[in-house]
């Protein structure tokens, strides 16, 4: 049986990358291999669903392979089975099908029909990766195919200004998710000394016996587990992505950000339970962070002028609720929740076109004032007061400025001296006197290298922060991107057991992306003579084979799980030790930064609004 698990992971993959050759112009084989493949997938699932459940609702868990093995380290592929992933599995495989049926005719003759598929089975990909996920490794695989089929589905328009913009503020939060996760991984690494598995993780006297001398560890680790859920499933203070993410194509929405990808925080509340439930600091924390996000979202949904934006809004509310459920302990009822919810804003999101005309007809013919007005029950400064602050989302988004965007833009805007005069007279030769450094560590005072991994790691950052506010040269901040991995694969060379071996494959991925997106860049360059990042060049209408190479190069840049790069950061993290925070924090926010700088890049030289007026332009908003 735990073989059989493989079965419904291999099959997206398959899927997906056959619906990458077919000819863009035959809707019809696109719609059909879509459809069938997604099919193939929910007999197949429900077959097994069937057996599995007469023989006991046996938990399963398989491990299949070991992608990268050192001393006291292993970085595996491990994939489980249970209750939680049943409901999941069967859940977003019947919604994937049915999401499937209605595009194809919904996006006909739509020029990214083909795209669109093709983004969909990538998404269902990362969705199997994730919910059948058996350890935190293999489920970050399919989290960071999340993270960038979000973004790609939210960009779908991508000649118009708002849903690009849009998309780079989703990853944006999506990132912090990410080193979210990426923290908790790393201080589990040292909890358990070991990569556990989630099951594993269910043996109540063994992570007893490791949290009963480390209790500060294990709220460590549960908040950072919180809160990478909260950002993926838009909880406060996160709330504001998810309204802004429904510029995407109706069906899109509805499977991702109505039904499926918002509840995978729920996903992962639930499958670290055994870790956190025992915790009730954290367990108090997770529902009132329900509660609010409850409250706020209800009270916002229900003055939007938007219909999406209403759905996306109640969609919050129901799920802060399911938040509530865990914090009490009622995993059951939480999952009967997550698969109603989800069912019930798929139906809404998709039939919301309709739903518009139909209130245009009630509000000139039927409308019906309301006889009992609030303001009789409540005092009307206390009413105007709430209506206002719904109207204006509780300024969410203004905070997110306020406190995330903002202060990194300010930060960036202080190194504006760094020049790529600068780069090549100071910064690379600092770098090579620092590998000298880390070959002669011998003849350097204790006191002294005990700081060199933290100055290294915050010019890391400073590189990263001045390529995020570059606003003219492409190919320079492309180049501070590189040179930051270099700085922080620097600054843990120090820390001991960090062998060459592992420093090669954390930078081998680097250098190649690095290098075939720079030649991308300047071939860009030589062609347009324009690629300032000051506004959306649009690019991609001309130059689409380009556009894709460079996409490519983006994700081998960021660590994405088609470079030895994703295996490379959980081992830079796993070298770092529990008492050096500052070089945690540097390095996770370089992660975040890094992430958030190529992302732009890509957005600012391909997609928007063509640079040249000749080509049709969409509107900076509707």
């Amino acid at each position: 049986m735990e073989n059989l698990i493989n079965i419904w992971v291999v099959l997206p993959i398959i899927g997906f990358l056959i619906s990458t050759v077919l000819p863009k112009n035959n809707e019809k084989l696109l719609s059909q291999f879509s459809f069938l493949s997604v099919g193939a997938h929910l007999i197949s699932l429900q077959i097994f669903l069937v057996v599995w459940a007469y023989q006991g609702f046996q938990k399963l868990d398989h491990k299949d392979f070991v992608l990268f093995s050192s001393n006291g380290y292993e970085f595996f592929v491990d994939f489980c089975f249970d209750k939680i992933t049943a409901v999941y599995a069967f859940v977003g495989s019947f919604l994937t099908f049915l999401v499937t049926i209605y595009s194809r005719y919904y996006l006909h003759r739509e020029e990214g029909y083909k795209r669109f598929f093709n983004t969909i089975l990538f998404f269902f990909m990362g969705y199997n990766f994730t919910i059948f996920a058996g350890n935190m490794e293999t489920l970050f695989i399919g989290w960071e195919i999340l993270g960038i089929s979000s973004f790609l589905l939210i960009a779908f328009y991508r000649e118009r200004f708002l849903p690009v913009k849009n998309a780079v503020k989703v990853y944006s939060i999506y990132r912090i998710g990410d080193i979210g996760l990426i923290l908790a991984m790393w201080m589990s690494h040292h909890l358990f000394h070991e990569n556990i598995t989630f099951l594993k993780l269910s043996n109540y006297e063994m992570v007893n016996e490791h949290l009963q001398s480390h209790s500060l560890i294990g709220i460590f680790i549960s908040l950072m587990i919180l809160l990478t859920a909260l950002a993926k499933s838009a909880q406060l203070p996160f709330s504001a992505w998810l309204p802004r993410a429904m510029e995407g194509p109706t069906p899109s929405s509805a499977i991702f950000y109505g039904s499926l990808a918002v509840h995978l925080g729920v996903f992962l509340m639930m499958r670290t339970y055994p870790f956190w439930e025992h915790q009730l600091s954290v367990r108090y924390l997770i529902g009132f962070m329900g509660l609010s996000t409850a409250i706020i979202a209800t009270l916002t949904a229900n003055v939007q002028s938007n219909i999406k934006s209403q759905i996306a809004y109640a969609s919050i509310a129901q799920i802060g609720l399911i938040f509530i459920e865990l914090s009490l302990g009622w995993g059951i009822l939480a999952l009967v929740h997550f698969a109603g919810n989800a069912f019930l804003r798929t139906y809404q999101l998709l039939v919301s076109p309709s739903v518009v005309t139909y209130l245009i007809k009630e509000q000139f013919y039927t409308f019906v004032p309301n006889r009992k007005p609030l303001k009789k029950v409540f005092a009307k400064k206390l009413l105007y007061t709430f209506y206002i602050m719904s109207v204006k989302e509780w300024n969410l988004n203004n905070m997110m400025y306020t406190l995330y965007w903002n202060p990194v833009k300010w930060l960036g805007n202080r190194f504006s001296f760094i020049t790529l005069k600068h780069v090549i007279y100071f910064f690379i030769p600092a770098f090579f006197i620092g590998v000298g450094m880390r070959y002669n560590i011998n003849m350097l005072p204790d006191s002294f290298t005990h700081y060199l991994p933290i100055l290294f790691s915050l010019i890391g950052l400073i590189m990263v922060l001045k390529s995020f506010t570059e606003r003219h040269k492409a190919r320079m901040s492309w180049v501070l991107i590189i040179l930051n991995h270099f700085w922080v694969a620097l600054a843990i060379s120090f820390n001991e057991k960090f062998m060459f071996t592992e420093t090669a494959l954390y930078l081998s991925g680097i250098i190649v992306a690095g290098s075939i997106g720079y030649y991308s860049l300047n071939r860009m360059y030589n062609i347009e003579s324009n690629i300032d990042l000051a506004r959306f060049n649009g690019h991609i209408y001309k130059h689409p084979k380009q556009g894709l190479l460079f996409l490519l190069t983006c994700l081998g840049l960021t660590g994405f799980p088609i470079s030895p790069t994703f295996i490379g950061e959980d081992l830079v993290f796993s070298h770092i030790h529990p008492n050096q925070i500052a070089l945690a924090i540097f390095v996770s926010a370089s992660f975040i930064m890094d992430g958030l700088s190529i992302i732009r890049i890509y957005a600012r030289v391909f997609l928007g609004p063509h640079v040249h007026s000749v080509y049709e332009m969409g509107y900076r908003s509707s």
